[in-house]
């Protein structure tokens, strides 16, 4: 299913949509708050663009100098050209430990890569640390957001998941008892299973060291108590000093959630004696969109999610609508790099408003490259046969004035005498809004009328 069905039906349930958008919105007011707060925050954002176009035009440099200095440290790394590698590499590793068991905290390469799926058929168990990435694993869905993967749920739905799988009293939606809950079900499998998987929010090129950001500790407690420690990242996750760290840490959270900082910022750099660090990075269609000029700047995006709060399309249309691991505006524009024909629906997700261009953190032009990827599809022939006629019949009638007016005419007219030639089911614009009255003439008729009148 594409997005238009995929959302319509989530908008069915009114009251969901409503509260969900409310939500959302609630988040990106947090943002700004916390933004007006720092009088030189564009300047961050300047400087955090600037950075990250340094490491798009340097990033074999980087990559290299990041893997010598990790190496250096004692961290086993690893290449994984795609989804496929990377998956068969991280199995590799849990056979080498003799595990068939793991913990993970967030990780959206992981998701991207489809690592858990992989991992089930092939008998290895993986419980999700995150408490959100906890809740949807055992109602079996996907993330529906890339910072707040249960945002589409409330915590009627999480306690009765709760009651489901984990035994709570049925009824019970009390956060902080579900919390608890929570606690207890996953501290037994942080202590008992030898191999943790994190993510990996930034990599530093001058160190060798790596950036893992959480609020709730559970990368941390995974990576300490496990005998081998797996950490996945895209290479784009590069910056080049640690100095530089700063800029990011102070946009990344304020952009996310509205906080001053992620509750925890782990720094990894080498393993504890008689740990193994392995880190796999992966590139996955990556140095595709880095070699697309119009997209590259799509790689600089550092997974806040900023973008996603503020859609007006996303918060009504819900994050599963995006059928990819990373929904919202930024997913519209990376999922069509790895499967154009499969993901041409995303970019037309989208109002062109331009808001997740102006809230992103480090500047990507979001709305432009939406607007491209539209005209790369169609040129393509990736658009739907329906859309491609009905732009062309725009394109004859905007081209031939006395066409247009006609048509201007003839389509007030029919509204007038014949509103239900309108207002019914075949006008999918009319299922969700109220139709505008016809005006009696058009702008061009009364500009014809009255511009002498305006001249004097």
């Amino acid at each position: 299913m594409k997005h238009p069905e995929l959302a319509e039906k989530f908008i069915k349930d009114k009251e969901r949509t409503t509260w969900h958008d409310e939500t959302l919105w609630w988040v990106r007011q947090k943002r700004d708050m916390a933004a007006f707060q720092l009088p030189e925050w564009e300047l961050l954002r300047e400087t955090a663009s600037r950075i990250k176009n340094n490491v798009l035009s340097n990033l074999h440099e980087y990559l290299l100098a990041f893997e010598a200095k990790a190496i250096e440290n004692g961290v086993l790394v690893h290449w994984a050209a795609d989804a496929q590698e990377h998956n068969e590499i991280v199995l590799s590793l849990l056979k080498a430990a003799n595990a068939n068991a793991l913990i993970k905290s967030k990780s959206m390469l992981t998701e991207e890569c489809h690592l858990n799926e992989f991992l089930a058929t092939n008998g290895i168990d993986v419980v999700d640390t995150d408490l959100g990435e906890r809740i949807v694993q055992l109602r079996n869905e996907a993330p529906s957001h890339i910072v707040l993967p249960a945002i589409h749920l409330k915590k009627e739905d999480v306690g009765e998941t709760f009651h489901q799988h984990l035994g709570t009293e049925k009824g019970n939606k009390d956060p902080q008892y579900l919390t608890e809950a929570a606690r207890q079900h996953l501290r037994e499998k942080f202590v008992t299973r030898k191999v943790a998987i994190t993510g990996v929010n930034f990599a530093i090129a001058e160190t060798g060291e790596f950036v893992v950001c959480t609020n709730e500790g559970n990368a941390d407690m995974g990576a300490h108590l496990a005998d081998v420690h797996i950490a996945c990242m895209g290479f784009e996750k590069i910056i080049p000093q640690r100095k530089h760290l700063g800029v990011f840490l102070r946009l990344l959270a304020r952009s996310a959630t509205g906080q001053p900082i992620t509750t925890y910022s782990s720094h990894f750099k080498k393993p504890r004696p008689g740990q193994q660090m392995h880190l796999v990075i992966v590139d996955n269609g990556r140095s595709r969109q880095l070699g697309r000029p119009e997209f590259r700047n799509s790689l600089k995006c550092i997974r806040c999610g900023a973008c996603i709060n503020t859609c007006p399309v996303y918060r009504r249309s819900g994050g599963h609508s995006y059928h990819n691991a990373v929904s919202g505006p930024i997913g519209a524009i990376l999922a069509p790099n790895l499967d154009m024909a499969k993901n041409a629906d995303l970019p037309f997700a989208s109002t062109l408003c331009g808001s997740c261009s102006n809230v992103c953190p480090v500047k990507i032009d979001i709305h432009d490259q939406l607007y491209k990827w539209r005209q790369v599809l169609v040129k393509e022939g990736h658009a739907p046969l329906s859309k491609t006629v009905s732009m062309r019949a725009m394109t004859f009638t905007l081209s031939h004035p006395g066409v247009f007016n006609f048509a201007g005419k003839v389509g007030r007219k029919v509204m007038q005498a014949a509103p239900f030639m309108v207002n019914n089911g075949l006008n999918l614009w009319y299922k969700q809004r109220e139709m505008p009255a016809p005006p009696e003439e058009s702008f061009r008729e009364w500009y014809s009328k009255n511009r002498n009148g305006e001249s004097n």
